[in-house]
């Protein structure tokens, strides 16, 4: 019989000062200087170029007023950095927000809106202390992808106005079948010049995605408006002639108009951005951790993202959460670590300070066109397709969320999402009775520092390079997180590694999208990688998610996937046999 190696590591148990110690405090104890700061200002100005446009547009379409969005952007974008537990999380308003917003000042007014947003800021706080941002992980993949897609088609639909520049005959109302009537109605009142601000700006960002992609096409597009609305004297709405402009100075801090009835009206308000925000900046940092390698706490997140929440209220800003475009714009532009979303606030500041009264020249159809072209980048197309083709109860859980996004609630579409995954889950987890899985399915937040103990002594008795990961168990959206951690501290040091799925019955599309992710991970690193022991269906959901020959090699079992590989590496002369030679890690 084969011995194996298999890796029992206990780690030492972090306390609370470790687990919510913010990143910049990391940053800064690995040593920071010159280079470092010139990195992150290169990157804090690129965000805080591409903030300026979007972060007025949202406030614009959430009911709020530019400043406003603004405000959130430079507070927000602040206090994430500074405290939060990701290096890279930018923060500020988001276009996921916007329906839930706009509904909240329709129903409650602005000071509603301030109240539930400082309201949601603790209840994040709170969630943040108890350790249950981790157990957002629970929301299965195709949940996420069909409420992104819900909330992109409501967004679109509410720019009509501002892209067309209609003329309603009352208030525009909120719900997506009640809009479409009204927007129609008024389709014979378009206004030409609007029309052509509004499409202008978004060839301009597309062509320039695809001819300059690294010159912030929004805010080009934007400026060219604002100055063809100057010098021809255009007749069409602008931040100036809606809104006054934008004021040159923030705010003082101050509390909005408090008492127990309005807060009981606005709790189930506040509840929802909060949970959204849960989501929102979570799916964030672990965008971020998947581009640069890095691994964020989620829970001193989630205290952080509270913390900006209350001070955006207190400052007459609107939610605050984790952007994930923003976010991804600062990892390619090489940031080194939080101060760079530090800055992106600061520059902001800067514009409102110095800059503001050239705000009054923006047309509305610019921001109008600049929010159509983030709604269609909101949906993951390729991921959609994807589901739709790995499964019918997927293809189901994905299009309810969607639909109900639409058509219901976004907070409704989110519960009864989960709820369809989970009975899809358990569905299937019935007809593998005789399976059981030994893999915890949360992985718990640790602090930077944390090493692991070896219980039995070292793994690695030969062949350093080989690393061999078997899965045991069912591998569903709930154990992926466990599997992301593991990575963490066993793929970086090899140039190759094994997965052997010969103990694994099932898995679903959000395991299947984190296998892709660890794919493309390690081929980034020039590193090899083979699955073995692939049963047929497993294998077909692979080859759906892309991970198909030559990307990925197949074999039968571990010790001709070694061997292939000791062959690649040129290490033929090595014996093969898995537990001699390699360590093995199971999970």
């Amino acid at each position: 019989m084969k011995k194996q190696t298999t890796e029992k590591s206990r780690y030492i148990t972090p306390g609370f000062v470790e687990l919510f110690t913010p990143k910049l405090i990391t940053v800064l104890r690995e040593g920071y200087g010159m280079a470092q700061l010139r990195a992150d200002a290169i990157a804090g100005l690129t965000v805080a170029i591409v903030a300026l446009p979007l972060s007025m547009a949202i406030a614009i379409a959430s009911g709020a007023t530019p400043a406003q969005g603004l405000y959130t952007a430079i507070v927000g974008g602040i206090l994430v950095s500074l405290l939060g537990g990701s290096r890279f999380q930018i923060g500020g308003p988001a276009g996921a927000f916007i329906v839930l917003v706009a509904a909240t000042v329709q129903a409650h007014g602005m000071d509603g809106l301030l109240l539930a947003t400082i309201m949601a800021g603790a209840i994040l706080v709170v969630i943040g202390l108890l350790g249950l941002g981790t157990y957002i992980k629970f929301i299965p993949y195709p949940v996420t992808v069909g409420f992104t897609a819900g909330i992109a088609v409501i967004i679109f639909a509410s720019q009509f106005k501002d892209l067309l520049g209609l003329d309603l005959a009352g208030p525009e109302p909120g719900p997506f079948l009640e809009k479409i009537p009204v927007i129609w109605a008024a389709l014979p009142g378009i206004d030409l010049a609007t029309v052509m601000l509004s499409g202008m700006t978004i060839l301009v960002i597309v062509g320039l995605k695809y001819v300059r992609p690294h010159w912030p096409g929004m805010l080009i597009a934007v400026v060219c408006g604002a100055v063809i609305t100057a010098l021809f004297d255009l007749p069409v709405s602008t931040i100036g002639s809606v809104y006054g402009g934008i004021p040159n100075s923030l705010p003082m801090p101050s509390l909005p108009d408090v008492d127990f009835a309005k807060a009981q009206a606005v709790l189930p308000n506040a509840i929802a951005f909060a949970l959204l925000g849960a989501i929102e900046s979570l799916l964030s940092a672990v965008v971020a951790d998947g581009m640069t390698g890095r691994r964020h706490r989620s829970n001193c997140e989630l205290l952080a993202q509270g913390v900006a929440n209350v001070a955006s209220g207190l400052f007459g800003g609107i939610c605050v959460t984790g952007t994930i475009a923003r976010t991804a714009t600062n990892v390619r532009s090489k940031a080194h670590g939080p101060i760079a979303g530090i800055l992106h606030g600061l520059f902001l500041l800067l514009f409102v300070l110095i800059a503001a009264p050239l705000a009054a020249f923006i047309p509305l159809a610019c921001l109008a066109g600049v929010l159509a072209t983030v709604a269609w980048n909101m949906i993951e197309k390729h991921a959609i397709v994807t589901l739709l083709r790995s499964s019918r109860g997927d293809a189901a859980v994905l299009l309810m969320t969607l639909l109900l996004t639409v058509f219901r609630d976004l907070l409704e579409a989110i519960v009864v999402g989960f709820a369809l995954g989970s009975v899809l889950f358990i569905r299937r987890m019935s007809r593998m009775a005789d399976i059981e899985s030994a893999t915890p399915f949360v992985a718990e937040d640790r602090a930077d520092d944390q090493t692991a103990l070896k219980a039995d002594g070292p793994v690695s008795a030969g062949d350093p390079d080989i690393v061999i990961f078997r899965i045991s168990g069912v591998f569903f959206f709930g154990a992926t997180a466990t599997f992301g951690s593991v990575l963490d501290r066993i793929g970086d040091t090899r140039r190759a590694l094994v997965v052997d799925f010969s103990s694994v019955p099932f898995l679903d599309s959000t395991a299947a999208n984190t296998l892709a992710s660890l794919v493309h991970k390690v081929r980034n690193r020039g590193g090899l990688i083979v699955f073995s022991g692939t049963k047929r269906d497993i294998r077909r959901d692979l080859f759906v998610h892309g991970m198909k020959p030559p990307q990925i090699h197949y074999e039968a079992d571990v010790d001709q996937a070694v061997a292939w590989l000791d062959q690649k590496l040129g290490k033929s002369g090595h014996n093969s046999e898995q537990g001699e030679n390699h360590p093995v890690f199971e999970s």
